[in-house]
Parts: C-alpha cells; sequence; structure tokens
C-alpha cells in the first residue's frame, strides 16, 4: 500500500497520527464523556496511545487499515480520529470515528467521516463502508445519516460497555460507483 495521503476539507485536515500525538490522544480519548459513548477504555492507561498509534502504522504498511487524526486546518489542533479497518477480501471497510468533547456539535464529524468514505471508495476501491455505534447514542447515527449511510438495523445486546451489554446501530453505504457493476450470474441469459 502506498503511504496514506493528508485529506483536506473546508475546516479540517486529515493525517496520519504520529507518535508525537500519543499525549494529546491519551486527554481527549480518554475523556469520560468520549469513552462512554464509544469503545474506548476509561481511564485512558499510559503507553497505550503509543502502542495504538504504531498498530495503525502497521495496519496502513500491510493495507488492512486507514487512520487519520483529525486536525483543525487552522492550527493543526488534534480533535479526533477515524479509522478504516480493510477487509481486502470483500472489499469492505469498517469505520470508526471519535472527536473531543469540546468539539462536538460542530460538524467536524460529520466533515471528517464524509472525506474518508469518500477515500475509501475512491483510492482505496472500496465497495461496502459499514459502521456501528450505541443505540442510546444517536448523534452518531445522524452523522453516519448525513455522509449518506443507511440504517440497516440494530443488532440487540453485541458489545459489553463496563459491564453492561450494549445495543448496536448498524449504518452501511455502497459505492456508487461499484454498486452498478453488474454482477455475473444475475446477467447470465437464462
Amino acid at each position: 500500500m502506498e503511504s496514506q495521503p493528508i485529506l483536506a476539507t473546508g475546516r479540517l485536515l486529515l493525517r496520519p497520527f504520529t507518535l508525537a500525538d500519543a499525549p494529546e490522544v491519551q486527554r481527549l480519548a480518554g475523556d469520560y464523556a468520549v469513552s462512554a459513548t464509544t469503545l474506548l477504555p476509561y481511564p485512558y492507561p499510559d503507553g497505550l496511545a503509543e502502542v495504538w498509534i504504531a498498530s495503525l502504522r502497521e495496519g496502513a504498511e500491510r493495507g488492512d487499515a486507514a487512520a487519520f487524526a483529525v486536525t483543525l486546518a487552522r492550527g493543526g489542533d488534534l480533535i479526533g480520529g477515524v479509522r478504516l479497518q480493510i477487509d481486502a477480501e470483500h472489499s469492505r471497510g469498517e469505520l470508526g470515528f471519535w472527536i473531543a468533547q469540546a468539539c462536538w456539535g460542530r460538524g467536524y464529524a460529520t466533515e471528517a467521516v464524509g472525506a474518508v468514505i469518500g477515500y475509501g471508495f475512491s483510492a482505496l476501491g472500496l465497495h461496502r463502508v459499514h459502521a456501528i455505534h450505541f443505540s442510546r447514542n444517536p448523534a452518531s447515527g445522524r452523522v453516519m445519516e448525513k455522509c449518506g449511510m443507511v440504517h440497516e438495523g440494530r443488532l440487540r445486546q453485541h458489545v459489553r460497555k463496563w459491564g453492561v451489554y450494549e445495543d448496536v446501530d448498524l449504518w452501511g453505504i455502497v459505492s456508487p460507483i461499484r454498486a452498478e457493476i453488474p454482477h455475473p450470474l444475475r446477467s447470465m441469459p437464462v
């Protein structure tokens, strides 16, 4: 896989994480409110951000992950992260994202997620992108909906967070380019 690019949106730059980001990742992702709405741990252990960032680099080198630090275009402040876990065999990516609590409600998640979905389809050649969110966190569902994803269902008690089984909502989007490719079995004459 070629090196990950920097994606630019109207207000954001999405770039690969570096080890220099680790203290800020620990601080922002370790916020109780962020952790409560994601699978991120709380408290966020010392050293975990460095391990996680190194794993992202390894995943990018293998071609099974694309992860971006979400930064403000003005000033470069880190405000979150977006990641695609890539399943090359099925040409799909599982999306995950988080945004610092101080930046909630400003459209940054929608802007970043939309850019990464576009990158997945155009640069990575993915056919499908899907994601889940805690059902009790409809704000994440609104982000996915604004990015063109379709609500595909609810998985009851699918994950356990802090000892409690949580329902999650499943969202997905199929590449508009690849969706029109005819299926070889359906296009055979009868």
